[in-house]
């Protein structure tokens, strides 16, 4: 299956209808949320998804009538969807996520000198209301009269949509309606048979960066556009104009509050989509053109943790960048290969294998001290990957060296460096 989303075009009638869609939704799984609080408190079970609907048909549907103006369809999903994340609030329980998350909650309380909140503490991890916000929203819609006729769509209550693209001939059981700031977006799902493309290259080595966003082995580099940090000064502007028209203990805000929140979204949405669209040109590129591509096993959660790097690195997108890369290689018939994340690929001379005791951030140019080999360090760096990811390969097949790769292994460091494994990223 391969998930299609698109931008629509709403009316001024459906843009209504579509926010009583949200609206009813929000409340259902705010409800759901208190009724289940209220039965795990009391040491009850947590019911399933279709007892909860059924007391929402006797309990709520009969206080309140403007259920009835949207499709039941959303608040049915959206209590299958709060079941499914208590289900996966107790998978974190039981594999010690949520006590992590709890003990790294309560240092940083000490190590501030704050005192620790325990109903906070105690919600960690469990499902939480749903506010309503400028930020985003959904709601999900299933029926038989879906269709698709070229730039429109077919929907239960709305009736035709205009796409501003062509859409693939299929027929969808069932859609989500989304809105991203004050864009609309349409997605759903459809049969996809894998495209094995001819390729241009055989094997390759890419090494993730922050400057520079991805390398090839061949000298090919894909810039960073940094998404965040050239939008981060209007961001600050327009967050300090939103709270600067907050007024507390109010129940509803101002027109302009609202305003003001609908221009923070709007900045939010063209930084994840800036970000997006190199990724997925990346991703692509990489999949289409290469048989076997060799990547780091990098450990992007612990490597954030380093402040200093930490909003360069999250601005590239490179755990995005990774998973990406896990579906689209068998879209289109290529293989990853992961590099173990201690293997010293900055360090090592591509040319004769000498490893440097010491490499700084700020030598871009690597110069092998035995043989006088000079490069860019970058280049390097993927070159070292690419062979060693065939030597990998000559050693065992690529579907025991996938499912041999642990991506939840320490973080790399390189030598004798401090600094978490972030040399290679520039």
């Amino acid at each position: 299956m391969k998930g299609i989303k698109t931008k629509i075009s709403f009316n001024n009638k459906q843009i209504t209808m579509a926010k009583q869609h949200c609206g009813v939704g929000r409340h259902a799984y705010n409800w759901g949320v208190a009724l289940c609080k209220e039965i795990l408190a009391s040491g009850g079970k947590l019911p399933s998804a279709i007892d909860l609907h059924k007391r929402l048909v006797a309990e709520v549907k009969t206080q309140f009538d403007w259920y009835y103006d949207s499709s039941k369809c959303t608040p049915q999903q959206k209590l299958r969807d709060l079941i499914t994340a208590y289900s996966n609030y107790f998978r974190d329980v039981k594999n010690g996520t949520i006590q992590a998350k709890k003990n790294k909650y309560i240092a940083q309380r000490k190590r501030k000198g704050l005192p620790i909140n325990y109903d906070k503490l105690n919600d960690i991890g469990k499902p939480k209301f749903k506010r309503k916000d400028a930020e985003s929203d959904c709601f999900y819609l299933e029926g038989s009269v879906i269709e698709i006729k070229g730039k429109r769509i077919k929907v239960p209550i709305f009736g035709w949509l205009k796409t501003f693209e062509e859409l693939p001939e299929c027929k969808p059981k069932n859609v989500v309606i989304s809105r991203k700031a004050d864009k609309w977006f349409i997605s759903f799902k459809r049969e996809f048979e894998t495209a094995h493309t001819v390729k241009e290259h055989e094997l390759t080595g890419v090494d993730w960066g922050v400057k520079t966003l991805a390398t090839y082995s061949d000298g090919t580099k894909k810039p960073n556009p940094k998404a965040y940090g050239r939008n981060k000064r209007r961001l600050k502007i327009a967050q300090r104009q939103q709270s600067k028209k907050y007024k507390k203990n109010v129940k509803k805000q101002s027109n302009n509050y609202y305003k003001a929140a609908l221009k923070v979204a709007q900045i939010h949405a063209r930084i994840a989509n800036i970000r997006n669209d190199n990724i997925h040109k990346i991703t692509s590129d990489l999949c289409k053109n290469h048989a076997i591509i060799c990547l780091e096993d990098l450990d992007i959660k612990n490597m954030s943790q380093n402040h200093k790097l930490a909003s360069a690195i999250l601005d590239g997108g490179n755990g995005e960048l990774n998973r990406q890369m896990g579906y689209k290689s068998k879209w289109y018939g290529s293989d990853v290969v992961y590099v173990d994340r201690f293997f010293p690929s900055s360090k090592m001379c591509s040319c004769c294998g000498n490893v440097k005791k010491e490499l700084k951030l700020s030598e871009r140019i690597y110069h092998c001290d035995v043989c006088g080999h000079t490069q860019d360090r970058d280049v390097n760096a993927a070159i070292n990957i690419k062979n060693k990811g065939g030597e990998l390969l000559r050693q065992q097949p690529v579907e025991d060296l996938q499912n041999s790769t642990q991506l939840s292994s320490p973080t790399k460091q390189e030598g004798n460096s401090n600094v978490q494994h972030c040399v290679s990223f520039s």
